[in-house]
């Protein structure tokens, strides 16, 4: 997979850019503030429909009111390249509005991984053993949709559910609310929630081979890095994650009511590394921890590229950092 056009208007520092880059490696280089990490974000933006670093608001450039990202995404010999364009139109106040077109066709975030996949190694990844739970579910989501296209519909019915039941449950402890419009709301969050744990669950397990091998590769003898999904609406034998959390959820009903929040759900589950079964978090030093990371991205290469073997696009932002 190669981009061979990509072109820039009103996004963040670029004004405007066409850059078609020859076949191969390729390396930004330049003084600090010169766009290098900017132009980076741009192709996640296209391959992912959103930044992995600000919120769609900063992404439009100063004093523009549209922002259009487009790239031609090759994949061989032989094959016919993607167009992938995405435009931000800013509208009144700080809204702004989403475009999105596969070959022309408009669609939705969910079809760009079929035309557009990469693997990101940027500097705030170096967090990712020690940093909060969001930085591993985020980077879990993010190959869970490249893999599966639906990932990313259930997650964003999760999340509007979410938000809604939590406010729901703000008004039910101000008792502006009754409890009894909470089934409604539980139906969905328990539906989609149990598949973005199914969906994480097995993600890992298919992660786990490549990334022992990678491991292995990055630093021989260190040990064996795993990872494991830790929930909190851990399944009892024969129990699937959609009953699990619908369990989970009926045991902490009193307790959500009086905090005003949903306090079970894969929005607070975690992902920990582990070297030999200890947390690195807690027992591996720096170098082993980045090393665990850099296996991950390379199991990560080699779980995305696609039924033809054709890889995705690696994206390494600030390399020495």
């Amino acid at each position: 997979m190669q981009v061979e056009r990509l072109e820039l208007a009103g996004f963040r520092s670029y004004p405007a850019l066409v850059f078609e880059p020859s076949a191969g490696p390729q390396v930004l280089f330049g003084p600090n503030a010169a766009g290098k990490t900017n132009l980076l974000e741009a192709l996640v933006v296209l391959a992912r429909g959103a930044s992995h670093r600000a919120p769609e608001t900063d992404l439009v450039g100063w004093g523009a009111s549209l922002a259009r990202l487009a790239a031609t995404v090759g994949h061989g010999p032989g094959r016919t390249s993607d167009a992938v364009e995405v435009a931000l139109v800013r509208g009144e106040g700080a809204a702004v509005r989403k475009r999105l077109r596969v070959n022309g066709v408009p669609r939705r975030a969910t079809a760009l991984a079929g035309a557009f996949r990469i693997v990101l190694f940027a500097p705030e990844e170096m967090l990712l053993v020690v940093g909060p739970p969001s930085l591993r579910r985020g980077a879990l989501d993010a190959m869970a949709a490249a893999r599966w296209p639906a990932y990313s519909r259930s997650l964003a019915i999760y999340g509007r559910t979410l938000a809604q039941r939590n406010a729901l449950l703000r008004r039910i402890r101000e008792g502006e609310s009754s409890p009894d419009q909470l089934p409604f709301w539980d139906a969905t969050l328990v539906e989609e929630g149990g598949r973005i744990v199914a969906w994480r669950q097995e993600l890992l397990l298919a992660l786990a081979g490549p990334l022992a091998a990678a491991a292995v590769e990055v630093a021989p003898g260190e040990g064996a890095v795993t990872l494991r999904y830790a929930t909190n609406a851990p399944a009892e034998p024969g129990e699937e994650p959609v009953e699990a959390l619908r369990r989970r959820l009926a045991a902490t009903a009193d307790k959500e009511r009086w905090q005003g929040a949903t306090l079970v759900g894969p929005h607070r589950d975690d992902i920990v590394f582990e070297l030999d079964g200890r947390p690195l978090a807690g027992f591996g030093s720096r170098g082993q921890q980045r090393s665990a990371i850099l296996a991950l991205k390379l199991a990560e290469l080699e779980l995305l590229s696609g039924p033809e073997g054709e890889p995705p696009l690696l994206l390494l932002d600030d390399v020495f950092s």
